[in-house]
């Protein structure tokens, strides 16, 4: 999973909006996927955080997590992700939509997933030790379905499709269990601009009515 970072705060600009869309699903998808590096950190840091026009939904949410990227070094982003996410067993937050959705890992949601992602072409690639219904892999097909080639597959029909039946209906659940966990910090403002991005994602989907 890749995808160069936004270096400039999130806008509407009818222009750059679906390069922007795609750069965040991307950012996104790194920084719920693994502890971030420091290349991903270092962008993160340097942001510009004023967006161009006054007053943007995701101005605030996106201080908040530049912010919080400079708060912190990296090793102890690394090790709070970690502590939420690692370990063995049972971690403190599950990252996994079957989670949200049936209570239960590896249920139905994941084989529902399964069967779209086959339709669209697409499959987990074999080295990924996480599920097809984990947040991080999510968020790196809404990024090809906006930046990618095929126009067939790759067109706002899709993801508006893949958004209302994998993402929408669980992510603010996780976004909440992340914004209330008493270890969280830079990933409880990750949920925060999470939270943020997903709601403009909703609303742009709407009007397509």
């Amino acid at each position: 999973m890749s995808a160069t970072p936004p270096l400039t705060a999130p806008s509407s600009s009818a222009l750059d909006e679906e390069t922007a869309r795609a750069e965040l699903y991307g950012l996104l998808s790194q920084l719920y996927y693994a502890p971030p590096g420091p290349e991903v950190l270092s962008a993160l840091r340097v942001a510009v955080t004023e967006a161009p026009a006054e007053g943007g939904f995701l101005q605030e949410p996106w201080q908040q997590l530049v912010a919080s990227a400079r708060a912190m070094d990296d090793d102890a982003i690394a090790k709070e992700f970690d502590r939420l996410f690692g370990g063995v067993g049972k971690p403190e937050v599950y990252l996994y939509g079957s989670h949200y959705l049936s209570g239960f890992l590896n249920e139905k949601p994941l084989a529902r997933l399964r069967a779209d992602l086959e339709h669209l072409g697409l499959a987990r690639d074999e080295a990924m030790p996480e599920t097809e219904d984990h947040i991080a892999y999510l968020c790196e097909v809404m990024r090809y379905l906006i930046a990618g080639d095929d126009v067939a597959v790759c067109n706002l029909s899709s993801q508006r499709q893949f958004f209302s039946t994998h993402v929408q209906p669980w992510v603010l659940r996780l976004c909440e269990s992340l914004a209330a966990h008493p270890s969280a910090h830079f990933y409880a403002s990750l949920a925060g601009f999470t939270r943020a991005f997903v709601s403009v994602e909703t609303q742009g989907f709407d009007m397509l009515d």
